[in-house]
C-alpha cells in the first residue's frame, strides 16, 4: 500500500505539502503543484491512513451506534434514519450488535471509546437491571468527560439526550381499540421481560383495560425472543393455557406475523375467530394477509432525530435534550368485532 511519502516523492514535493494538499488545507498552493500531488495520488491509489488523520486532527469523524440486532426491521429502520443524517454531515456511522446481552453493549461503548468516536448513539431498549444501569451510566459519563456525546433511543436510565418513543400511548391505544371492538380476553405475545420497551407497552394495555372495567392477568402474557419464531412459539403456549381468548396483541410486528403464521397452521381464521395486533408498523405489516392493524412508530425519522442531537455540541448546563416521539394507530384487516 502506497504511504504518504511515496505520493511526496512520485510528486516531487515534501511530505508536508503533499499532505496539506490531500487533506484541503485552507493554506494557499499554486494549481500546478496541486495537480501533480493529487495525480500522484490517482497513479499510486494512495488511501489515507484514518488512524494516523484521527491522531493528527482534533475532528472525529466517526459515530457509533449500537444496536440489538441491524437484521431486525425496527433497528434497520432507525439505523436508516441515523445514517440519512451522518451522511448529510460526512461522518461514517460505526454499526454494533449487541444481540439483546447487555455484557455486548458495555464492551461495544468500551470499544468505541477507544477508537475516539465522535458520539455513541444507544438505539436498543434500556434494561431493568440496576448493575447493568449503573456500569453503563458511569462508562458512558467518562466518555462524555472526554467530549463524546451520548445520545439513547427508547426509555433509559441515562441522564442525557433522547429520543423517546411513547411506547405506554402505543400499548393503550391497541388495548383501546380490541375493547371497543368488544374483545375482553385478550392474550399477549410480549417481548424480553428485561427489556423497558416490553413492560411500557404491556403498561398501556394494561391501562385500557382498566379503563375499559377489565383486567389483563399475568397468565395472559407470555414472553419470548422479539421475532417471528418467538412470536409463534408464545402464541402457541398462550392458546393452549388460554384457548377462549378472541384477540392476540403481539408487541412487535415480527412477533404478530409469527402469531399469524401460527394461527394459520392451526386452522384458526383471522380475524374471525381471533384478532391480530402488531406494534410498529414495518414495511411488511401491509403485505401480510390479512394486512396488520398495528401502531405506527417513525422509525427512520427517530434515527435522524438521534443523529441530529448526536452531532450538536453539548447541552453545556442545561437540561438534557428529550424528544418524545407519539404513536399513531394504523387500522387493518387483522382485526375485528370479538365473536359471540
Amino acid at each position: 500500500m502506497a504511504t504518504l511519502a511515496d505520493v511526496a516523492r512520485r510528486a516531487g514535493v515534501s511530505p508536508a505539502t503533499a499532505s496539506r494538499i490531500i487533506n484541503g488545507s485552507s493554506k494557499p498552493v499554486t494549481e500546478a503543484l496541486r495537480q501533480r500531488v493529487l495525480a500522484a495520488v490517482e497513479e499510486l491509489q494512495y488511501v489515507p491512513n484514518a488512524h494516523a488523520q484521527l491522531l493528527a486532527r482534533s475532528h472525529r469523524s466517526t459515530v457509533g451506534v449500537v444496536v440489538h440486532d441491524v437484521s431486525d426491521p425496527y433497528f434497520a429502520e432507525i439505523t436508516r434514519g441515523l445514517q440519512r443524517v451522518a451522511t448529510e454531515h460526512g461522518r461514517l456511522v460505526m454499526i454494533c450488535n449487541s444481540y439483546r446481552d447487555p455484557d455486548k453493549e458495555l464492551q461495544y461503548v468500551e470499544l468505541l471509546r477507544a477508537h475516539q468516536v465522535a458520539a455513541i448513539v444507544l438505539a436498543g431498549s434500556g434494561y431493568h437491571d440496576d448493575a447493568f444501569t449503573e456500569t453503563m451510566n458511569s462508562k458512558l459519563r467518562v466518555y462524555e468527560s472526554t467530549g463524546g456525546r451520548a445520545v439513547v433511543i427508547g426509555r433509559h436510565e441515562h441522564a442525557g439526550d433522547a429520543v423517546v418513543p411513547d411506547n405506554e400511548m402505543g400499548g393503550y391505544l391497541l388495548g383501546a381499540e380490541l375493547y371497543a371492538l368488544g374483545h375482553t380476553e385478550i392474550g399477549v405475545v410480549a417481548g424480553p421481560k428485561l427489556l423497558t420497551t416490553t413492560t411500557d407497552r404491556i403498561a398501556g394495555l394494561r391501562r385500557a383495560a382498566r379503563e375499559h372495567g377489565h383486567r389483563l392477568p399475568a397468565r395472559r402474557i407470555v414472553y419470548g425472543d422479539f421475532d417471528r419464531d418467538g412470536g409463534a412459539s408464545a402464541a402457541a403456549a398462550l392458546l393452549d393455557a388460554e384457548p377462549d381468548i378472541t384477540a392476540i396483541a403481539a408487541l412487535n410486528d415480527p412477533m404478530a406475523i409469527g402469531v399469524l403464521a401460527l394461527l394459520r397452521a392451526r386452522g384458526i381464521s383471522v380475524p374471525g375467530r381471533i384478532s391480530v395486533t402488531g406494534f410498529d408498523d414495518m414495511p411488511v405489516a401491509r403485505d401480510v394477509t390479512p394486512a396488520l392493524t398495528t401502531v405506527r412508530l417513525p422509525l427512520a425519522d427517530m434515527g435522524a432525530r438521534a443523529m441530529t442531537l448526536a452531532l450538536q455540541p453539548p447541552a453545556d448546563g442545561r437540561p438534557p435534550r428529550i424528544e418524545e416521539v407519539g404513536a399513531e394507530l394504523v387500522r387493518r384487516e387483522s382485526t375485528g368485532p370479538a365473536r359471540d
